[in-house]
């Protein structure tokens, strides 16, 4: 057991669910695990003390070498449509340790991720290598960082093992925080191999860990509905407002809780097209960029299937009501882009002819090959007359400029009130493809983490428009091969 000085602080409310959906499971032991990288500022808000993590026995726990005192690990049960199939899954290479009360009483998942084989695994060997763990770490900080909700980093350690995978890699393990680790999977697989009372209480666990307030609600399985729905549609917004795509959006992928999980081939758009693609096994391009916000009504359809039996008793009335819901998610998907994209223009009240005005220049972008991110960050800063983009310098695009300045001029707010909403609204830096690859190269192949710490330093304020983010603003040169990621397992 660690020693209660590092702060853990442990409840196991998911191992008090019907034994269904999970296995009691140990982490595999490693030979010699070294701490890569710790996220100081995380700690601190687990209640969990810095120094003491940092000793070997903090390491350890961290390896799955030793456990905290009051965890009960486990492997979480789920299943999921994989780019569209249904299938059984689970956590095949991740332990669950337990849930962090904090000091102001928030609770929180703690996970290893490629902490060895578990009864999910399907032949997979458990493991995971340095440079995907290392490439969660940077991206889930860098959307903490965009105010995006997601899973979050703690840590990060080597295991002093190989993995093999197109070859020998250095092992790793990451650890992961989470509000929870409930999937629309879970619900699918209580669907689907438990009974109603399964996933009745997979629902009331749901409800009292993310949506306390409905509780008491005399349709509290509806509420529970509404409120992921809900969430989902803001979350897909803030992705697309940003150029983030997820590229795996499989149904084990989405959260009740609304958070970002999971950043296997996840990548950040350059240059503006609705159909990027950056996975390699996305070779149809449904998570597209584009196809994000259906996807997510997609997989919402497929969420609201497993609570038909708590909706109502008939099973078509059940569906009539399932089906009212969904049908809503466009409308409210568009609502929160809409005013996310009016936010990016300095618009503060509404106007009809605002969705034509932001399509205009959508359709300017996707024509002329810009960056999405500099456009947005141009037009901030009012130097787009000196950027050398096509874009600026279009006919088209002045004519565009004069109904956006007519716009703004139109609201009662200052230019100054105008500004300030531009800089919260749009990132002056976000995590470059290539810059990503350049830290994960430098620290896999070099064992130089110096270029990825620098990188997160720049991330974690987006929005200051400092001087020190200036070379990362900068897209990658031309190259004649397509970025792809890769699922990194």
């Amino acid at each position: 057991m660690t020693n209660i000085l590092s702060g853990w602080n442990f409840d196991n409310s998911y191992s008090r669910l019907p034994e269904i959906f999970y296995s009691s499971q140990n982490p595999t032991q490693v030979s010699s695990p070294e701490l890569i990288v710790f996220n100081s500022s995380l700690a601190a808000k687990l209640g969990l003390n810095e120094d003491s993590l940092k000793q070997k026995n903090g390491v350890d726990v961290f390896a799955g070498n030793e456990l905290p005192e009051g965890a009960f690990p486990l492997a979480q049960a789920y299943a999921g449509h994989q780019f569209g199939h249904f299938t059984m899954l689970g956590d095949g290479r991740a332990i669950l340790l337990g849930e962090q009360i904090t000091p102001s009483n928030e609770r929180f998942d703690i996970q290893l991720k490629g902490s060895g084989r578990t009864p999910y695994s399907r032949g997979g060997d458990g493991r995971a290598t340095l440079g995907p763990m290392l490439r969660e770490y940077i991206i889930s900080e860098a959307m903490h960082g965009l105010g995006i909700p997601t899973t979050r980093s703690l840590a990060v350690v080597t295991t002093g093992e190989t993995v093999m995978r197109e070859a020998e890699l250095p092992g790793a393990i990451l650890t992961r925080i989470a509000a929870s680790h409930l999937r629309f999977g879970t619900f699918q697989y209580a669907s689907k191999w438990g009974t109603t009372e399964d996933v009745k209480a997979l629902a009331d666990y749901a409800i009292e860990r993310h949506y306390p307030h409905i509780q008491e609600t005399e349709h509290r399985y509806l509420s529970l509905l509404q409120e992921v729905i809900n969430r989902q549609a803001a979350l897909v917004t803030k992705w697309q407002l940003v150029g983030f795509i997820h590229g795996v959006m499989n149904t084990d992928n989405m959260t009740i809780s609304g958070e970002t999980i999971d950043y296997g081939p996840c990548a950040f758009m350059d240059t503006y097209d609705p159909e990027t693609v950056f996975s390699s096994i996305d070779r149809q391009g449904r998570y597209a960029y584009g196809n994000q916000p259906k996807i997510t009504a997609w997989n919402l359809a497929r969420f609201a299937e497993t609570l038909l039996p708590l909706l109502h008793e008939d099973q078509e009335q059940a569906v009539t009501i399932a089906q009212d819901e969904i049908s809503q998610f466009p409308d409210l998907f568009q609502s929160y882009w809409l005013n996310g994209m009016r936010s990016k223009l300095g618009i503060v009240n509404e106007e009809t002819g605002d969705d034509t005005l932001i399509e205009g220049l959508l359709s300017l972008m996707k024509k002329h090959g810009a960056d999405y991110t500099n456009t947005f960050r141009a037009l901030t800063l009012k130097n787009h007359e000196e950027e050398q983009s096509v874009l600026f310098r279009a006919p088209e695009f002045s004519q565009w400029y004069k109904l956006w300045q007519d716009r703004l001029g139109r609201q009662d707010e200052s230019k100054e009130a105008s500004l300030e909403l531009m800089k919260q609204s749009n990132p002056g830096v976000i995590p470059r493809n290539h810059r990503v690859e350049e830290a994960l190269e430098a620290a896999v192949t070099k064992s130089d983490f110096s270029v990825m710490e620098n990188l997160l330093n720049v991330l974690k304020k987006p929005y200051t428009y400092s001087q020190d983010q200036t070379d990362y603003c900068k897209p990658a040169e031309p190259s004649k091969y397509p970025y792809q990621t890769f699922c990194g397992t």
